[in-house]
């Protein structure tokens, strides 16, 4: 019985000390995202506000995909004069 739980004791530190590092990648991961969303309808402003649907006023979807891209390979940092 005390080996039993010895090693579930080892089996959930061992997952922890796997899991713990990872979730701290996640949070700056979606720090990132969101910010890069925030640059992106500022650089790409919605044609109708409140309706995505309706497009954009400035370029097509290709280029708005690429300028997010841009952004999160850049860790959210993007110069304010590039579209």
């Amino acid at each position: 019985m005390f080996a039993n739980l010895k090693f579930k004791a080892t089996l959930m530190g061992v997952v922890c000390i796997t899991v713990a590092p990872m979730t701290a990648f996640a949070v700056d991961d979606v720090k990132i995202a969101k910010e890069c969303e925030a640059l992106t309808a500022k650089a790409f402003p919605p044609r109708v506000i409140g309706n995505p649907a309706a497009g954009s006023a400035k370029g097509t979807g290709q280029e708005e995909q690429a300028y997010f891209k841009k952004c999160v390979a850049n860790k959210g940092k993007m110069p304010e004069s590039a579209k």
